[in-house]
């Protein structure tokens, strides 16, 4: 669609405000125009693979959901738990099965399997065991929907989405991972918290892994429209530096209070993939921290590393990657992040 010469510059022969508020994607394939019906293949139907299903049926995001997963006595018995809500739920229908022909013609596959880690296993062992898996998932999803969008929620993320775009041979757009978008909702809940206002009026994000080595940008947080840092600074308000390493830290440890709590986590990754799928197929052009190609952004550079940007999504995944305002202390952090995860990927032999 042509956009209105005033959407991206000021006046006539203005300056391009799309270019410099988002750098493009490299190598991307153009979008595909598609008339049909929407479908989304959900593999692996644990805690996590449910919660996204769940989701996205109550928000009316698909018009076929396929499940697939190793198990077909629980696969069948999550199909049926799900079917028999038709009643109350909008119109959609169920296909599940341990084979992958079921995911054929896909707009958008959601990898959640993966392989649990055993007492003692090492963090690498663990990561080759998901590595095998992924070889057994990926290539038939690409054979079976070669239009479609990789969206990986398996974890380690940012090193399984690098995984999965190696094996797909998908175009660099069309694979990305769930990263930190879940985080950046704790953070946001947090500084919410924090002021007694409304999340959705936060503005912030984490970046780099989906981990321990994540970053927090705290120079690019705004409430409301109003930037909170330079705000302080401007009105003389004191704050402590530790305060928001704290805030941080609690972000990071979220995951693992939840599972300490309840065994799992599930709900609010599922609002998160299902926030990301109604982005995607809906091409709302909204901004969201996920696993992306990192090469050449923020000053990362040497090797194909997969870790958590802002990134503009529509109907083709992955369109650009924001220019969001770094300090070069959040800058330097996030090329350590990278490289974390470089050293992860360098022992995968991919």
């Amino acid at each position: 669609m042509e956009k209105n010469v005033s959407v991206s510059s000021f006046g006539p022969g203005g300056l391009d405000l799309t270019s410099a508020f988002f750098k493009p994607i490299l190598n991307s394939d153009p979008p595909i125009p598609s008339n049909r019906c929407t479908k989304i293949s959900v593999v692996g139907v644990g805690n996590v693979g449910m919660a996204i299903a769940q989701t996205i049926l109550t928000q009316d995001l698909a018009d076929e959901i396929a499940l697939v997963d190793a198990k077909p006595d629980k696969l069948r018995g999550e199909m049926l738990d799900l079917q028999h809500a038709a009643a109350f739920l909008p119109r959609t229908k169920f296909t599940a099965s341990v084979d992958y022909d079921v995911t054929a013609g896909s707009d958008l596959c959601i990898v959640t399997a993966g392989a649990r880690q055993n007492p003692g296993e090492s963090r690498l062992n663990l990561l080759q065991r998901n590595v095998a898996l992924f070889r057994q998932i990926i290539p038939p999803l690409a054979k079976l929907s070669p239009n479609s969008i990789l969206l990986i929620v398996s974890n380690p993320v940012d090193v399984l989405t690098y995984v999965a775009w190696k094996l797909s041979g998908f175009p660099v757009n069309r694979v990305l991972g769930s990263g930190t978008n879940l985080d950046s909702s704790r953070f946001r809940f947090l500084i919410a918290d924090h002021l007694d206002v409304n999340a959705q009026d936060v503005q912030a994000f984490i970046v780099g892994e989906h981990g321990d080595s994540s970053v927090a940008l705290w120079s690019s947080i705004s409430v409301g429209g109003i930037p909170v840092l330079s705000f302080l600074e401007k009105q003389q308000i004191a704050y402590e530096k530790q305060n928001l390493e704290d805030i941080h830290q609690t972000v990071v440890g979220s995951a693992y209070e939840v599972i300490k709590l309840k065994g799992y986590t599930s709900w609010a990754i599922g609002y998160s993939v299902a926030n990301l799928a109604r982005t995607i197929l809906r091409d709302q052009r909204k901004i969201h921290p996920v696993t992306v190609l990192a090469r050449g952004f923020y000053g990362v550079e040497g090797g194909d590393v997969f870790l958590s940007l802002p990134a503009l999504l529509g109907r083709n995944g992955v369109v650009a990657v924001a220019n969001v305002n770094m300090t070069d202390d959040e800058a330097e952090k996030l090329q350590k992040s990278a490289k974390t995860i470089a050293e992860m990927q360098s022992q995968l032999g991919l």
